[in-house]
């Protein structure tokens, strides 16, 4: 209460964001090794204190913060100088431990230095959706719903701010918190909540309301859409640009993050129903998952910009890859990819003529961002847009990977350089790939990549119609015609396969066939089952197929 009064002061027609107000006071906290409360009890003693703030919502559409009117920081507070100082030692990259009124750990300056001229570490949420609800729970009302509503955004904008101030552990608190977690054998460890945080909490939603309202269908879909909406603001936050050098101190914390998620949450619900659990673990193991990708992501891209500036290099992988029998490649690859030949040919005119120029990295990645624009072209607005999306990210994979075969086979001296480009450019396709299917569904990359996590994403119920008649139709084509299913067909037909190959030789000790040692026929050659299959189905030896 001190700190606020010697800080600030009440003034007209003046406005402060809230969450710089909340910045300024975790720092001062870590400063003097306090216990910070949250965002929500912060508020509550600011308003004690100066009386009649108004709230207000400032800022350009999309863009727009939550303000304080009515209060500014005093001329005289230190606090005006912070932002100076920052500025200052991310253009000098003066190590900030040096100046004793900020103790921050090496990660932090990393993060202060890579991060704070490019991001508005006091940005907000975007609007969450209000909740769809046809009948309230049993023994709730529409206040219940308008509480969860508000508790819950407050707790997600108090998630974000200690997650710009990369203050991680306290997510933990911040969980345990909301969801009233209560330890099976108390202690005074400093994981458990401080009562009165409890006690706010508990007076605004009831625990055995919030669990009702946990069972709920619509409660679970709202909430996942918000850990969405949330997680990508904060993935954007940690990781503004993926390609982007970022200070290796501040790679090792943002997957020490990642690798502690799902156990902070999981503990912190242990007395909450299972589907709520079920719906917060699989968003917050996309958001894991997605910072644990983007920052291999930012290793490979920075890796292979030191190759990718290397004349030397260039002009050996150049060398090498005109040796590529690119013919052999397509007519191998046509058969399972069945793509067009001239695109085919244009893209792998365009990669030696884009490798040639010595282009930057960010070239590179504009060069793949065409490639993949126009290869999804023809699907643009079709419900079918995400699964040929899906399926051009397996063929690209498919044709890179015969590329790489042919470049182990000659020993190709820079083979080391192009398996490393290879990651980096499969790795960042997965990335574009991603996003343009998030825009073309109206979805954040986190839902997208959260819609298989969880189970009961992919049930037929929750398949886009379309989506799910072309499935269908496709599992009715693997049909044979006496209605006997295509994978049972498959097991014979292998088995009958190995029969004629192997003669029924008995079995060596270590576990080869004898037969398999000799010389085969076409006829008996077995590569897998989709080749079983169409030899089968056509009567013709694996050389004619």
């Amino acid at each position: 209460l001190q700190w606020l009064l010697d800080n600030y002061e009440t003034a007209e027609g003046v406005s402060l964001p809230r969450s710089t107000l909340y910045n300024h006071y975790l720092r001062h906290c870590q400063e003097h090794k306090l216990d910070p409360v949250n965002a929500a009890s912060f508020g509550k003693l600011i308003r004690s204190i100066f009386m009649g703030l108004r709230t207000r919502r400032l800022g350009t559409r999309g863009n727009s913060k939550y303000h304080y009117y009515g209060i500014r920081v005093k001329p005289d507070s230190p606090l005006n100088r912070l932002q100076e100082d920052m500025q200052y030692m991310a253009m000098r990259q003066q190590p900030m431990q040096q100046k004793q009124r900020y103790r921050l750990a090496p990660f932090m300056i990393a993060f202060f230095c890579y991060v704070v001229m490019e991001t508005d570490a006091s940005r907000v949420l975007p609007e969450f959706g209000e909740v769809e609800i046809s009948s309230l729970p049993d023994g709730t009302t529409l206040e219940d719903i308008k509480s969860l509503q508000s508790l819950y955004r407050e707790h997600c904008e108090a998630i974000v701010d200690v997650v710009v101030n990369l203050q991680f552990s306290l997510i933990e608190k911040l969980w345990q918190t909301f969801w009233r977690y209560s330890p099976s054998a108390p202690s005074d460890d400093a994981a458990i909540i401080e009562l009165s945080n409890l006690s706010e909490i508990e007076s605004r939603l009831p625990k055995g309301k919030l669990i009702t309202l946990c069972k709920n269908e619509s409660i679970l879909k709202w909430m996942g859409n918000c850990d969405h909406v949330m997680y990508q603001a904060l993935v954007e936050i940690l990781i503004p640009d993926v390609l982007r050098p970022i200070p290796s101190a501040l790679t090792q914390a943002i997957r020490n993050f990642a690798k502690s998620l799902e156990g902070w949450l999981s503990s912190a619900m242990n007395n909450i129903p299972q589907r709520m659990i079920q719906t917060k673990v699989a968003a917050v193991s996309a958001f894991a998952q997605t910072l644990r990708r983007y920052t291999s992501l930012n290793h490979l891209a920075q890796a292979a910009r030191a190759v990718l500036q290397n004349t030397s290099q260039i002009n050996q992988m150049l060398s090498d890859l005109n040796r590529v029998d690119f013919a052999n490649v397509q007519e191998q690859a046509s058969w399972v990819c069945q793509c067009d030949d001239n695109m085919v040919q244009r893209l792998e005119t365009d990669f030696k003529m884009t490798l040639q120029q010595q282009s930057t990295l960010e070239q590179w990645a504009a060069w793949l961002d065409n490639v993949m624009m126009q290869a999804l072209k023809p699907y643009e607005g079709r419900p079918s847009f995400p699964k040929a999306a899906r399926q051009f990210l397996l063929k690209w994979s498919f044709y890179s990977s015969m590329v790489i075969r042919d470049l182990t086979l000659r020993s190709a001296a820079s083979f080391g350089s192009f398996h490393l480009i290879r990651l980096l450019y499969d790795e960042y396709m997965f990335y574009l790939v991603e996003h343009r299917v998030a825009q073309a569904t109206g979805e954040t990359p986190i839902a997208v990549m959260g819609e298989f996590g969880d189970l009961n994403a992919i049930s037929p119920g929750n398949m886009d119609k379309d989506e799910g008649s072309e499935v269908e139709s496709e599992i009715e084509e693997e049909l044979d015609e006496n209605g006997e299913p295509q994978a049972k067909r498959e097991k014979t037909e292998i088995n009958q396969a190995f029969q004629v190959g192997c003669m029924q030789q008995p079995v060596l000790e270590s576990g080869v066939e004898q037969s398999l040692l000799n010389p085969l026929h076409n006829e008996h050659i077995v590569t897998n089952t989709q080749t079983i299959r169409q030899c089968s189905a056509t009567g013709n030896t694996y050389t004619a197929v």
